[in-house]
């Protein structure tokens, strides 16, 4: 048995049938959980997985954003001399 992260629900499930990334829905309040451990079983709701997926993305965007100006930096140092 595991606890629901969004309503704090009991969830009767056979821990020993799950594998890390399987989904569940919560019964009382409809969440669509995935399981994210095994040993403690732990669950997350899919929404902070694709939050911090998203996250993940805009950080390595941002780190691309940063090496195109530090490259436009060394342009016009270049230019300057």
């Amino acid at each position: 048995m595991v606890n629901c992260p969004n309503c704090d629900a009991v969830i009767d499930v056979d821990e020993d049938d799950l594998d890390e990334g399987d989904s569940l829905t919560c019964e009382e309040c409809g969440a669509d959980l995935s399981v994210t451990g095994l040993s403690p079983l732990e669950l997350e709701t899919q929404e902070d997985e694709d939050e911090e997926d998203e996250e993940e993305e805009k950080d390595l965007d941002y780190d691309e954003d940063e090496d195109e100006d530090e490259d436009e930096e060394e342009k016009e140092e270049e230019d300057w001399h």
